[in-house]
């Protein structure tokens, strides 16, 4: 998350406005001493899939198959709420970059002319140096 920043871009090609990510903060568990008691710097960032109308239906499935309907985010890291506010919007925003992430389907390839002519030069090789091996004369 860049400051000033309105929105979640987990791809480049979807948007998610920040109006649809509901923040919620509480008291942490982490660092800052007797601080700590009375801050609220624990930051829980949320983002309701199916409501949003910032992505496809297709999108939708994709995200709620490997996410479920809910994706949160929590941060506690840092001492302070705002530090803390930026990490689980960054990591929610990894977290929806990585369910809508479709792998490139893989193109099969043939091994080359000269890979073939190696392989079989190799073999030829191996198969001398077992001949060589062998007592002379006696074949079974």
């Amino acid at each position: 998350m860049r400051p000033g920043d309105e929105a979640l871009r987990p791809t480049r090609s979807v948007t998610i406005p920040l109006t649809d990510v509901v923040v919620r903060a509480s008291r942490s568990s982490g660092p800052g001493g007797q601080h700590a008691n009375v801050t609220a710097s624990r930051i829980e960032a949320s983002f309701d899939v199916a409501a949003s109308g910032a992505l496809s239906d297709e999108q939708k499935r994709r995200v709620i198959g490997r996410c479920g309907p809910v994706v949160r985010a929590v941060a506690q890291d840092a001492r302070s709420q705002a530090r803390n506010r930026e990490l689980a919007l960054r990591r929610l925003e990894e977290r929806l970059a990585r369910a809508l992430h479709v792998a490139r389907p893989r193109t099969p390839t043939k091994p080359t002319k000269a890979s073939r002519t190696r392989r079989l030069e190799g073999k030829a090789r191996r198969s001398s140096v077992k001949r060589d091996r062998r007592r002379p004369g006696g074949e079974d």
